[in-house]
């Protein structure tokens, strides 16, 4: 039997097995997450070594008969106001996952979400000016409130201005969803224009893998 997800205001809409009845992978859907996370970190941070921080030309006393240790430097990192020894320099933090494997991470995501219920869809079209009533009352037809991810197409902007100002709400579009926002939502609501999209990600054919 084919799996399906509730239609809020009513019916139901019949899911694609591939992609919301896979077996969920761990250890993919973790290097994922990471790797989505890591993408995210600026990595701007800088500090200066003792060649970089300004003085300390001139050796602060000679090297013999004063009694005191040997210095050649007093921007050397011992001293208070010297250089950072093996500090952060501006790096970036990106790495590589496979196509395949993050295809796999997303679509254990989305068969969390439907094995467990908390998954729906709704049409965007009902939404012909922006109203956060109108959302508010869309989400509690659903069940108890809950920190939920709504996914949208770009061009269904006055749904995605309806949820935005909702708390524990976040809206995004299809196109950005990753493995780590699916996940972090306790449930996930889908726009029923944005669905085809969403399964075709998962099931690899974006124009992102340059596949048609």
């Amino acid at each position: 039997m084919p799996s399906t997800a509730p239609k809020l205001g009513g019916g139901t809409v019949e899911l694609d097995a591939k992609a919301f009845e896979a077996t969920f992978n761990m250890a993919i859907v973790h290097e994922t997450v990471r790797a989505e996370q890591a993408a995210r970190r600026q990595g701007t941070h800088s500090t200066k070594t003792r060649g970089e921080v300004r003085g300390g030309g001139a050796k602060p006393w000679k090297q013999k008969g004063s009694g005191r240790a040997r210095v050649g430097s007093s921007r050397n990192p011992v001293w208070t106001g010297g250089g950072t020894a093996f500090g952060p320099q501006p790096r970036h933090y990106t790495f590589k996952v496979n196509r395949k494997a993050r295809r796999v991470a997303l679509r254990s995501a989305l068969s969390v979400h439907a094995e467990r219920g908390s998954l729906a869809i709704f049409d965007a079209g009902i939404f012909s000016a922006p109203s956060t009533k109108q959302a508010k009352d869309l989400l509690g037809s659903w069940g108890p409130d809950a920190r939920t991810l709504v996914v949208l197409l770009e061009s269904e902007s006055y749904a995605g201005l309806s949820f935005r100002n909702l708390e524990r709400v976040a809206v995004i579009p299809v196109e950005d969803a990753g493995v780590s926002n699916i996940i972090n939502g306790a449930r996930l609501l889908v726009s029923e224009a944005a669905l085809p999209a969403l399964v075709a990600r998962a099931n690899g054919k974006t124009a992102e893998d340059g596949e048609k």
